[in-house]
């Protein structure tokens, strides 16, 4: 009975409400979605109204995992297809996009799927999966920025070793380190991870770091990243001060990796930050908000960018919208 009330639109007196929220309550434990897809109004006659969002919310979520995949894809074909787009930089940054197109779709998907579905369930595996989906992604971005930031201080600080140096191997190898990486580290974290024994649905902050040391290699491995791109960055400053060709330079293809960086580390450091002192007092659509916001932002964020600022990517691509309109 509670189950065909909660997939309706109705008006209730405040006694059925009451008994309601207490059927919803129960229900909770085995959907704690619920909270995101029901709200609760009262009018001027003291009524409830009970109202449920799981289609517009679904339309919604449909249209922007639409929009992640084509802005990527196209983004990936663009270069693909364009021999004059072959060169290091542009297929660090369709690895960029395949990664954004790995992570979006480990999520979006079941999402999707259990907005339309009245029972919400995943099992045990298939959590580790999308655990290690959603870790691996946010990693191997951190990488790929990496790699991407090491590529332009050859570019801009080594000019005349850099084709010597970025050669089809190198350049294979660097491509595999940014892949192959937290693969690695989270095939390991994830097993260790499945080992420790659930107590219910409602599960705590856990304390790995107390149990093996795989957290804290994988700190110390990110942590290492983070230092590499300031080292890099820092070089990158202090040569483009001595030439306005070198400045140049920099404003073209390294503003758009530092506005990306940035914008990744705003949301990681949040997520972090509200991890560590978050309140059971917050509501549940906030704390689901801050949960997906890596999967919301930087799929949609990285094409725009990348596509609007550099120069070559930008007149392919207005190119090509001025050929389909003739």
């Amino acid at each position: 009975k509670c189950h065909a009330i909660y997939n309706s639109s109705c008006t209730l007196p405040l006694q059925t409400v009451i008994d309601l929220a207490f059927c919803l309550h129960l229900f909770s434990f085995k959907t704690p979605k619920t909270h995101l897809l029901l709200f609760i109004s009262v009018n001027s006659k003291g009524t409830f109204t009970i109202v449920t969002y799981q289609i517009p919310l679904f339309i919604i979520t449909l249209l922007h995992y639409c929009v992640i995949l084509f802005f990527n894809i196209s983004l990936v074909l663009l270069i693909v297809l364009d021999e004059s787009l072959h060169e290091p930089m542009y297929i660090f940054l369709s690895s960029f996009c395949i990664n954004a197109l790995y992570g979006s779709t480990g999520f979006y998907p079941k999402f999707l799927s259990d907005l339309l579905s009245s029972f919400h369930h995943i099992s045990y595996e298939g959590c580790m999966l999308q655990a290690f989906i959603m870790y691996s992604f946010s990693s191997c971005d951190l990488s790929i920025l990496a790699v991407m930031a090491f590529d332009r201080y050859l570019a801009i600080c080594r000019p005349l070793h850099y084709h010597s140096f970025m050669t089809m191997r190198r350049l294979s190898q660097l491509v595999c380190f940014s892949w192959l990486t937290p693969f690695c580290i989270f095939s390991i974290n994830i097993p260790i991870t499945s080992r420790v024994k659930l107590c219910g649905i409602n599960i705590q902050r856990s304390k790995p770091f107390k149990k093996n040391t795989g957290p804290y290699a994988t700190l110390i491995v990110y942590i290492f990243h983070g230092f590499f791109i300031i080292w890099i960055y820092t070089h990158l400053i202090k040569t483009c001060m001595r030439s306005s060709e070198d400045r140049v330079k920099f404003m073209q293809t390294c503003v758009p990796h530092l506005t990306s960086l940035i914008i990744f580390l705003f949301v990681m450091v949040f997520q972090s930050i509200y991890g560590r002192f978050d309140s059971t007092d917050s509501s549940r659509i906030f704390q689901n908000l801050i949960a997906i916001e890596l999967l919301t932002i930087l799929p949609v964020m990285n094409p725009l960018i990348y596509g609007f600022k550099l120069t070559k990517i930008r007149n392919r691509i207005l190119t090509s919208v001025y050929l389909n309109r003739k």
